[in-house]
């Protein structure tokens, strides 16, 4: 039961994707959410400089942290700038942020972050809940697929005979 919530279109810019997220974790449902940035941290976005891999999100005290994803410095920005893996605030409402606490409880799943991007000029990230894959999952996924690319293959050459 994925919810999709595909950033395209006119006035959304992908920053960053978490490419090993769907390869490592099956997704069961996707939020899209607000980010509390600084100054500096927006600027290094908008420049390109994220990395999402190591990240996942938490729940404490009624709030949605994102934890662990890398917004590099801001080269001028005064000061230094941002510390690059603080934890940083998502932006969600109240039933949204209880309904993830509720099915977090349940064993096994996690909130991992699938992609950041800006729309219509303000910071988002895509958020999914998520169940770890075993190994032999993962192997089953890429048959699967190698499956799939070979029957459009086929189904391709025998349109142009």
């Amino acid at each position: 039961m994925s919810r999709r919530i595909a950033p395209e279109g006119p006035g959304v810019k992908v920053v960053a994707v978490n490419r090993r997220a769907r390869h490592d974790y099956e997704i069961m449902e996707s939020f899209e959410a607000g980010l509390a940035l600084l100054g500096s941290e927006v600027k290094s976005l908008r420049a390109g400089r994220a990395d999402l891999k190591d990240g996942y999100g938490s729940i404490e005290g009624g709030q949605a942290w994102l934890i662990g994803v890398h917004i590099s410095p801001y080269q001028f920005a005064r000061e230094g700038g941002h510390e690059p893996e603080r934890a940083r605030k998502l932006l969600l409402h109240r039933g949204e942020i209880e309904r993830i606490r509720g099915k977090l409880d349940q064993k096994g799943l996690t909130l991992i972050p699938l992609r950041l991007y800006f729309k219509a000029g303000k910071a988002k990230v895509e958020v999914a809940l998520a169940r770890g894959k075993a190994r032999y999952d993962k192997r089953e996924t890429l048959k699967r697929r190698q499956a799939e690319r070979e029957m459009q293959r086929a189904m391709r050459h025998k349109s142009i005979d």
